[in-house]
């Protein structure tokens, strides 16, 4: 007996009810949507209701979704975060995503636990503890290898999700802190500044420039696609779209693209298999390069790179397209292989390195009429696509549609017809019909109708496979009936279903409590309150610092913790050469200066600074 395949699971973004239906609808197994609060993305809340819609439709096709309530909370958030928890599982929500402790020692309803990356998770020890603790999926951190991976792979038997598309937070998940020192808004909490974004200066211990006004926090954006079966194959199960915040055409091509990849390796004679039912089909085909990105890393995957930063700009260039050749009073032309549409957006580079986009009214072939002439735009400048009207406009539309597979068997019974309908999950219902068995004139004909009469499917979410009829002779039976009829046994299978379906169990938290792999804990645990201090001190931690949050820090310390490095990616990397020193640097933006500090042995980077002075009152976190 062969063992069961592995499930390869599709985790898509969902800003909200709209855009999670879209991503089930262009083959996402699973949603990841953030519920009225809590959610760790400021602007993208939804309503229990929504969400209660949103796992209603998922789970036609057996899909899941998953609600991020995954801030650290305050003491007096605690109980309002409890009763939504409740709400959400009456909703149907199928796990929650969480970063805060203090809510295991809530009273939650058995709904399954994911842990968020936002708990920073980089080693064996911490996985296996969240598993003992009642984790059932694990984010891991976007910055390990595919050899780290399948060493965490090996010891646990959590489910292991990945990221594998769309923007990179350039410091582990839940370690960074420069937004909340310098804004007050706090990553931690959903309403991160993205300083990260920002233009900087880079001067080394004595004062020289080492780069001036670039984006050196930036990182492109993470593209995975070349290595979803290496990651499979070290034990990923959930492979990750990032993008709660971005726009529907991005979701759509985005998920459409990482479904078509993932299908192939299934169809590859592989031993995996989806995680929900159902095959999509896209009126479009997808194009990853046509959405908002930064350019395309796959990051530490496959080991350190140098080129994953995108420094010269946060912004989204486009594809590049072409050179302008001539410049005109209302025009301009480029030297391209590919068409232009009215409507189309480009991005340019200018004088000053900066990024200059401009939209066309009109393209007559490779002469483009902007709304604006740009003054700065010459002969030779390298011109991006960064909008294409055409591509946009098919994902306006219904752009994907999602059917399971039944096959069809009609018989007759004493008093009429039976249609059973069996779906490729082997669920299956049976309709029947009285109605009188009259001879058909023409046997052929009449059989060519039943047929298609009965894999007229098209208003359903089922497609017909194999129909087979087992008829003593060839009836005539109306259309409305056999209309009729299919209508029954379509009810009845999706009734079946529904009553199929199951939520996927809560694990159960192994006891005695695990102890902690670390005996004491600092400010980059994130602890914000007294649940969340139990938790660890339950569970062997001795010392418990209060989280960067509650503005006890006044002094400099790790404001960001990254596997960036900038030693590295300006070749002066002790490491790579030789007599240079792991020596300070420090980043400048403005007034705003930041210290850099080495540590080659971990081979990462610390940004330190300071809390700023109107955020130095501090905010006491209470004991349970």
């Amino acid at each position: 007996m062969q063992p069961a395949a592995e499930f390869m699971e599709l985790l898509a973004p969902a800003k909200n009810l709209a855009f999670g239906m879209a991503a089930i609808d262009h083959g996402a197994d699973a949603v990841y949507i953030g519920g009225p609060t809590f959610g760790a993305r400021a602007s993208a809340d939804n309503t229990v209701a929504d969400i209660a819609a949103l796992a209603a439709y998922a789970h036609r096709y057996s899909a899941k979704v998953l609600v991020a309530l995954n801030t650290i909370l305050k003491d007096d958030e605690l109980e309002p975060a409890r009763r939504l928890v409740w709400q959400l599982y009456e909703a149907g929500a199928d796990a929650l995503i969480g970063q805060d402790m203090g809510l295991l020692e809530l009273d939650l309803p058995p709904i399954q636990l994911h842990a968020s990356t936002q708990t920073d998770n980089r080693t064996l020890a911490k996985v296996r503890f969240l598993e003992q603790v009642g984790f059932s999926q694990i984010v891991l951190a976007r910055e390990l290898s595919l050899e780290q991976i399948r060493r965490i792979a090996e010891g646990t038997g959590a489910t292991l999700e990945f990221f594998v598309h769309g923007a990179l937070c350039v410091a582990f998940s839940g370690q960074c802190y420069i937004s909340h020192a310098h804004t007050g808004r706090s990553a931690n909490r959903g309403d991160c500044s993205q300083a990260c974004r920002l233009p900087y200066t880079l001067a080394d211990q004595d004062g020289r420039i080492v780069a001036h006004d670039r984006h050196l926090l930036s990182m492109k954006d993470n593209d995975q696609s070349a290595n979803l079966r290496a990651l499979a194959d070290a034990g990923i199960r959930s492979f990750k779209i990032e993008g709660r915040l971005k726009d529907l055409s991005y979701v759509k091509n985005i998920t459409a693209h990482y479904r078509q990849l993932l299908d192939g390796i299934i169809a590859d004679g592989s031993d995996y298999r989806r995680a929900s039912s159902g095959h999509s089909t896209f009126a479009f085909e997808p194009r990853p390069e046509k959405t908002f990105n930064r350019g395309a890393t796959d990051y530490f995957v496959n080991g350190r790179q140098a080129d994953i930063g995108a420094f010269e700009s946060p912004g989204f260039s486009g594809e590049p397209v072409g050179t302008v050749t001539a410049v005109a009073g209302d025009h301009f032309e480029v030297e391209c292989a590919v068409t232009f549409h009215n409507g189309d957006g480009f991005s340019y580079f200018d004088s000053h390195h900066d990024l200059v986009g401009l939209r066309v009214n009109r393209a007559d072939g490779s002469r483009l009429y902007p709304a604006v002439m740009p003054d700065d735009l010459r002969v030779g400048t390298s011109l991006y696509r960064n909008h294409d009207q055409e591509f946009e406009r098919l994902l306006e539309k219904k752009s994907a549609e999602r059917r399971i597979r039944v096959d069809i068997q009609f018989e007759e019974t004493t008093d009429g017809f039976a249609l059973r309908l069996v779906d490729e999950d082997g669920i299956s219902a049976t309709g029947t019909v009285a109605a009188a068995k009259e001879p058909a004139v023409n046997a052929a004909p009449a059989l060519n109708n039943i047929r298609q009469q009965l894999g007229k499917l098209g208003s359903t979410i089922f497609a017909a496979g194999e129909i087979v009829l087992n008829l003593s002779a060839a009836w005539f039976i109306p259309a409305s009936t056999l209309n009729g009829l299919r209508r029954n046994a379509v009810e009845l299978l999706e009734a079946a279903r529904q009553a199929a379906w199951q939520r996927p169990p809560r694990l159960t938290a192994v006891e005695p409590p695990a102890p902690y792999p670390e005996g004491d804990l600092s400010y980059l645990a994130n602890v914000y309150n007294g649940k969340a201090r139990a938790f660890y001190a339950r569970h062997g931690v001795g010392q418990i610092e209060d989280a960067y949050e509650a503005n006890h820090e006044a002094g400099a310390v790790s404001l960001m913790i990254t596997k960036h490095c900038l030693r590295y990616s300006f070749n002066l990397c002790p490491k790579e050469v030789k007599g240079i020193r792991p020596d300070p640097m420090t980043l400048i933006n403005g007034k705003e200066k930041l210290t850099l500090l080495f540590d080659c042995k971990a081979c990462e980077m610390h940004v330190v600074g300071k809390l700023k002075k109107h955020r130095t009152i501090p905010i006491a976190v209470k004991a349970a």
